[in-house]
């Protein structure tokens, strides 16, 4: 079985336990800060963070750009929590020159579930997940407000979409990498696989 190289982007945000869990879900984990480190992964996890800082230093980097052509030609990339706003097409209330890389055809509203302090833990049912429930970390959580034709949503909680897919792309309100359960990982390291498999990771 191929070991796909997944990148994780490591400009801030929760980047060690990004690489810990896809070490633990069988990938090739590494940081990714430069175009050229960019250029040799096969998929890319964008973490939690924050948001608006990661959208600033990728543009200070050098990476948003080459970022929206890899996603463009096919990359699969995961992004969790601000991972989540970094892949929308349009966020709906964005702090002022925040950017998204975009490539999911959703609309994800920051904040969405409360400051720090709502912080929150739920089961969440997830489509393409087995072995019941994951355990969703929510930490200044972002919900999906609308989505697209070709997006597919796979968990919902209090009825707002808060895991979804479009083609190699995923993402999650919540942080799987801080509960020590791979499938999350595990499900975008088959994702990756598929691509290398289909020659679409470019």
């Amino acid at each position: 079985m191929t070991t796909p190289v997944i990148g994780v982007l490591a400009l801030q945000g929760d980047v060690r336990e990004h690489l810990a869990a896809l070490e633990g879900a069988g990938a090739q984990a590494r940081q990714v800060r430069r175009p050229e480190e960019l250029a040799g992964v096969d998929g890319l996890v964008i973490p939690g963070g924050e948001s608006t800082t990661i959208s600033k230093l990728a543009v200070a980097f050098g990476l948003m750009e080459p970022l929206r052509a890899r996603v463009a030609a096919g990359l699969p990339v995961y992004g969790s929590c601000a991972g989540m706003i970094m892949l929308a097409d349009k966020i709906l209330d964005p702090r002022s020159g925040q950017e998204t890389v975009g490539g999911i055809d959703m609309i994800v509203r920051r904040n969405a579930f409360g400051r720090q302090n709502e912080s929150f833990e739920a089961a969440v049912e997830m489509i393409g997940v087995e072995g019941g429930a994951v355990e969703g970390v929510f930490i200044r959580a972002p919900w999906v407000e609308s989505t697209g034709a070709r997006v597919e949503v796979l968990a919902e909680v209090d009825g707002h979409p808060v895991a979804v897919r479009q083609d190699g792309l995923l993402a999650t309100s919540f942080h799987p990498e801080l509960t020590g359960d791979h499938r999350v990982h595990r499900l975008f390291t088959a994702m990756v696989r598929d691509a290398l498999v289909a020659g679409t990771g470019a």
